[in-house]
């Protein structure tokens, strides 16, 4: 599956905050995922396994590390839990990281929410406006991110620009 998203990441200090939005906002609560996504060196962009009890697939996504609303382009292949594909690319690329999260997932309509508890890393919040048949547009999916980051009030200091992999790595920004 090859879809659009423009989407935000913020540090999250008030997750009962956000959850109480989300479900006023009669946000469809999927579940709590514990999530261990492995890094994989790759030449461009990022790719990961996303190894949950609701979610498991390969991801690779292009994006920008900038912070504020994103554009990204991802290729999501679904897997199964007992896949052997760990141990393949592992042999055949070397693991750059692993990110261990538990995340909450909710939906309204096609944007996507993750209050994600990250561990070494903290509470964070996550907006993924989606266009999975690329109908919506680019724009719409702007108005949509920058909606839920106002309903939220997430200011500019709260957003991070990098992905877990980025901040598991230590890097310096």
């Amino acid at each position: 599956m090859h879809h659009l998203n423009i989407e935000i990441k913020a540090k999250c200090p008030e997750a009962a905050k956000i959850r109480q939005i989300l479900e006023e906002h009669k946000a469809d609560f999927k579940g709590l995922d514990h999530q261990i996504d492995t890094y994989f060196n790759c030449n461009e962009g990022r790719l990961k396994l996303r190894e949950g009890n609701i979610e498991n697939s390969l991801i690779h996504y292009m994006r920008v590390n900038q912070e504020g609303p994103k554009r990204s382009e991802v290729i999501l292949y679904k897997t199964n839990p007992d896949s052997k594909l760990k141990g393949l690319l592992t042999a055949a690329l070397g693991i750059k990281t692993v990110v261990d999260k538990k995340r909450e997932i909710y939906f309204i309509e096609n944007v996507k929410f993750h209050i994600d508890e990250v561990r070494d890393l903290g509470a964070f919040v996550e907006i993924e406006a989606i266009d999975y048949a690329h109908t919506i547009g680019e724009m719409k999916l702007l108005q949509q991110c920058n909606h839920y980051m106002d309903l939220f009030e997430l200011n500019n200091e709260a957003l991070v620009a990098h992905s877990y992999s980025d901040l598991m790595l230590g890097k310096s920004f």
